[in-house]
């Protein structure tokens, strides 16, 4: 594959068979329907992930599987558990991976119902001194 060329879309779906086993069904089917959409896609992933990038390939794969999971990406889920496994990245890592993007979303829980808790202290001060009135 030339680098002054784009590649061909056959060559882009023999990259991903490789890298993950298969290719993801919405890939094809969003290709199917536009071209351009596979073509924005590759675009997007050497924005992110740079052939000269700071990252190794097997952290990437689990940073994108933490993502996935946390986004609720089926479809990344399961290309990214395929390519961890075509890598041969060991299963506790991978394991690790899950339980931080687990993690993650139980921080979000608590950092988005902040409003929640302080709504809740706000209403125990506001009683406190009437449950106090009442001798209670």
């Amino acid at each position: 594959m030339a680098s002054d060329s784009k590649p061909t879309i056959d060559q882009i779906f023999a990259m991903m068979r490789k890298a993950m086993g298969s290719i993801p069904s919405a890939i094809e089917k969003a290709t199917s329907v536009d071209e351009s959409l596979l073509y924005e896609h590759l675009r997007s992933r050497a924005y992110a992930m740079p052939a000269e990038g700071a990252l190794d390939e097997e952290t990437r794969t689990l940073i994108y599987l933490a993502s996935a999971l946390a986004a609720s990406s089926k479809a990344c889920i399961q290309a990214m558990a395929n390519k961890a496994k075509m890598q041969g990245i060991a299963p506790e890592k991978v394991l690790e991976s899950v339980k931080i993007a687990r993690f993650a979303l139980a921080t979000k829980v608590i950092g988005d119902a902040e409003p929640v808790f302080e709504a809740l202290q706000n209403a125990s001060e506001a009683i406190s001194p009437v449950a106090k009135k009442l001798g209670t």
